[in-house]
């Protein structure tokens, strides 16, 4: 069947009409049938290991993901898996995941766009299947077996080809000291361990790609901690599988110091040493060697021999090699310990030694390594390859034992050669052991500190790995495709004009050149996300915990950013900097704005999230460290800094993620966020820290004193994310219980927050007061609101919304006459434009549209913006904060989106 538009009406799939924005009356049109794809960086790949992808579908025009194909750019029809990602209220598909081959179709169709439509899929030239036995689960790509066991140490037993073992036991490691180094210890002793499995869950099984579950821990030595959980993509036509490997840290900081973290495997060894190959990627080629060179020597073995060496391929019979030299071989060298360490992003060290107990030497240095090392002989070998490997430095790639009948190829996630991993907290309290002493502390650093909540324990890190079983050496081309994947991989997306005419995430559009004052908003937008871009690089914002979050505030006298002050450090999701990265992707499509927000949703959902322990579900504000700041809240965990990602990609991990968020209003009974200024806030802490934290004092049970753009906006986006990807109502009825509730306060949305009922999601008392913070609307709860409003029909919270939205940045005197009180806490008007504009929009209100954009060209960042260069490559935009620039960004596509500028 073809896969094409008038297939798909013929299908009988349409009906519904398109989505429309509050307020907003859209042209009526036929809703799209087809969804364009396009390779993010232009082109496809050299190699592709096989894409994964979301698409959206305008409303009601999609029903059954089963009836949808791909289409290559010249006409052929390509093999797909396809699966639902969300609903639309009318159970039709609002998103739907995609999974194609490896190398998809000839060489001349992947250079161009893919389309996914109607039609009946291609089938794959090879499928892979899922077999379920007892002991494990066994998947099948093509000739190679992979064996996943269900119980043990290994998370991989085996990968088999024809009959033989290309790689077995791969196992998770670990490495812990029980001192930070020997500056504090004369004498420490070092522990090891490996993963024990507890679980594997097949969640998808072919006929395109299996997806495996695996969960467990490391364990050894009396101990098990660090949970783990691991997804392995198979996929057809590739020899790899991706790895995506999460764990959850849950050490004891004073005594646990990681000095190593990896994935290995053990790669048989066959044939002569001189048949033994080593690859490891550099920054722009490969390090080849063999483990018995033959080239170089005193003595000539001919060059039949050098030459297939240096190719990777199998030497001549050694019977062939002249006589003299056939008596030497015993007497070159083996090499069977090979080492690639990047300390930092600025460098890498490669050495190799002939065993261990012999001294290495060293090989060579350069600069950013790619990532990828491959160990093996013309009967077979294995690779491995680390996403973002100089970006999460320290790193390291080892190859060990190649001389003997096992190889153990190894990535290391923290590197046993960098020093031990240190998540002790940066300061001493300095007195702070009540709240009048950490609120003064509050008013010099910005800082929200009390001891005992910058503990560390609970945050977690996702790397994504990949693993090949070859069934010989690959050529220098094949290796360096591999490798080029490994540092950029290749993605499929939808384009933006596919997203846009499906009408998901809200008010946002296209970039249009509809006259100078909105070219000037467009290029300010690009000079602020260009110079973050820029910052990241020039001030080295990567390592293993850092990269993807970039800094809060400037100081413009030391020219520095204020990376050891307080509140000040590290972003942290502040106000919004994720989504400002989003939306000016979806305008674009713009491959480093992908790269950009896809490194810091990976960071902001990970390491600034706690995902065991009693803040679970609960974010940590912007600080020294990413964890180290004492206010742990919703606003920071936010599901809708993740759902952009998630539908793009249809990642799972982050579907996880946002899933787990769905009850963390539960954690709020315990830790409560306002307990430092609030009235009831005691002189001093109770005893026994974290553990003694009580619910706040005067509620019933179950009730909790909630603030509504900071953290019930923030559980809306988990629940409506919930919603969408199930069907379920229950997450429905309970946004709807919120919003009757809180329109049915005295003070609707200008009380600020009021007592909410964890069991009913209703607003059960107070919100009689006039309360207005100016971080009400600056987490994301514009954006959910944008997204909601359309799909719930609450008349009557929709009046209120729309009543805080324009009334927000009225003039004073307005405001004072309504009200009877002067404004107070009604600052952020240049961010806060968007809701007039929003409101002007809904209204179709002249003056307020005329007001919006006064508002945004009067606030916080100036329209004289420009970069100051200080030398040394560096450059400063002196004044700037992160909070400015991505509520400047987000206003400025909101507004261009609902209104023309003047």
């Amino acid at each position: 069947m073809s896969c094409s538009r008038r297939t798909l009406l013929r299908a009988g799939l349409l009906g519904g009409a398109a989505l429309s924005l509050p307020g907003r009356a859209l042209a009526a049109r036929p809703p799209a049938v087809e969804a364009d794809l396009h390779w993010l960086d232009g082109t496809a790949p050299g190699w592709d290991g096989g894409q994964s992808f979301g698409v959206p579908w305008p409303r009601g025009t999609v029903r059954h993901v089963d009836r949808l194909c791909a289409q290559a750019h010249q006409g052929a029809t390509l093999p797909v898996q396809s699966w639902p990602l969300a609903y639309w209220p009318d159970g039709s598909i609002k998103w739907s995941g995609h999974a194609l081959p490896s190398e998809t179709g000839p060489s001349e169709t992947k250079t161009g766009s893919v389309t996914i439509a109607t039609g009946r899929p291609a089938v794959p030239v090879e499928k892979v299947t899922v077999e379920t036995r007892a002991d494990a689960i066994e998947v099948t790509v093509g000739p190679t077996r992979w064996r996943v066991p269900r119980q043990g140490s290994a998370v991989i037993a085996s990968a088999e080809r024809d009959g033989r073992v290309l790689l077995r036991e791969v196992q998770l490691l670990a490495r812990t000291q029980d001192a930070a180094s020997g500056e504090e210890a004369d004498t420490f002793s070092q522990r090891h361990y490996t993963s024990r499995v507890d679980k594997v869950t097949a969640e998808q099984s072919g006929p395109i790609r299996a997806v495996l579950k695996v969960e467990g821990v490391h364990a050894g030595e009396g101990r098990a901690w660090l949970p783990f959980s691991l997804r392995l993509y198979f996929t057809s036509g590739s020899a790899a599988v991706r790895i995506v490997h999460s764990f959850v840290w849950d050490g004891n900081a004073d005594r646990d110091f990681l000095s190593g973290l990896g994935v290995q495997a053990r790669v048989p060894m066959r044939g002569a040493l001189h048949d033994r190959h080593v690859r490891l990627s550099t920054e722009t080629g490969l390090f080849a060697e063999a483990v018995r060179p033959l080239t170089g020597l005193r003595r000539d073995p001919g060059e039949d021999f050098r030459q297939a060496q240096i190719e990777g391929r199998a030497t001549p019979d050694t019977a062939t090699l002249p006589r003299k030299f056939a008596d030497l071989l015993d007497s070159i060298p083996a090499w069977g310990d090979f080492r690639l360490f990047q300390g930092s992003s600025e460098g890498f060290v490669l050495t190799k030694r002939t065993r261990k107990g012999r001294a290495p030497i060293q090989s060579l240095e350069g600069h950013r390594a790619r990532g990828l090392a491959y160990v093996g002989s013309p009967q077979g070998g294995a690779a491995i390859g680390m996403a973002d490997f100089w970006k999460r430095h320290p790193v390291q790639l080892d190859i060990a034992e190649a001389t003997g009948d096992e190889a153990a190829l190894t990535a290391w996630l923290w590197a046993p050669d960098a020093p031990a991993m240190d998540m002790r907290s940066y300061r001493d309290v300095l007195g702070m052991t009540d709240y009048v002493a950490q609120n003064r502390g509050l008013d010099v650093t910005y800082e929200d500190y009390e001891p005992g909540w910058d503990s560390a324990k609970g945050i977690a890190r996702t790397n994504e790995l990949w693993l090949w079983a070859l069934p010989a050496t690959p050529d220098r081309a094949t290796l360096d495709a591999y490798a080029a994947h490994v540092a950029r991989p290749a993605r499929l997306q939808a384009t933006p004009a596919t997203i846009r005419t499906a009408g998901v995430f809200g008010d946002w559009a296209l970039p249009a050149a509809t006259g100078p004052a909105a070219l000037a908003v467009e290029r300010r937008n690009d000079l602020l996300l260009g110079h973050y871009q820029g910052e990241i690089e020039r001030r080295h914002w990567y390592g293993f915990w850092n990269h993807g979050d970039v800094m809060h505030s400037y100081d413009a006298d030391r020219h520095q950013w204020r990376y050891d002050i307080g509140g000040y450090a590290w972003d942290n999701s502040e106000l919004s900097t994720d989504l400002w990265l989003w939306y000016s992707y979806l305008r674009t499509g713009r491959a480093d704005l992908f790269r950009m927000a896809e490194a810091m949703t990976r960071h902001t959902g990970e390491v600034d999230v706690y995902h065991a322990g009693p803040w679970a579900g609960l974010g940590t504000r912007h600080g020294v460290q990413h964890w180290s700041d004492s206010s742990k809240q919703p606003r920071v965990s936010n599901a809708a800094y993740r759902r952009i990602y998630y539908y793009l990609t249809g990642d799972e991990r982050v579907g996880d993620l946002m899933r787990a968020l769905v009850h963390s209003d539960r954690a709020l009974q315990t830790v409560d966020i306002g307990r430092k200024v609030a009235d009831r806030a005691p002189e001093s802490l109770p005893p026994g820290g974290i553990a003694a934290v009580t619910k706040p004092q005067g509620l019933p049970e179950g009730v909790i004193q909630l603030q509504f753009g900071t953290s019930w906006g923030s559980l809306v986006a988990a629940w409506f994310t919930e919603w969408e990807r199930t069907g379920e109502r229950r997450w429905r009825d309970r946004i709807v219980a919120g919003m009757n509730s809180i329109a049915a306060l005295p003070r609707q949305w200008w009380a600020g927050g009021a007592n909410f009922d964890l069991a009913s999601g209703r607003f059960v008392s107070g919100g009689d007061q006039i309360s207005v913070s100016h971080l009400n609307a600056v987490f994301g709860v514009v954006e959910i609101m944008a997204e909601v409003l359309p799909l719930v029909d609450v008349p009557h919270y929709r009046a209120a919304w729309l009543d805080y939205c324009a009334w927000y940045n009225a003039p004073a005197q307005d405001w004072e006459q309504r009200f009877g009180e002067p404004p107070r806490g009604h600052s952020l008007r240049q961010a806060h434009s968007r809701l007039t504009a929003y409101a002007a929009h809904a209204r179709r209100d002249p003056v307020l549209a005329k007001r919006a954009w006064a508002e945004f060209r009067g606030g916080d960042l100036p329209d004289d913006l420009v970069t100051r260069e200080l030398g040394g490559g560096n450059v400063e935009i002196p004044g700037l904060s992160t909070n400015s620039a991505a509520q400047w960004g987000l206003a400025a596509i909101q507004n261009l989106a609902l209104l023309p500028p003047p």
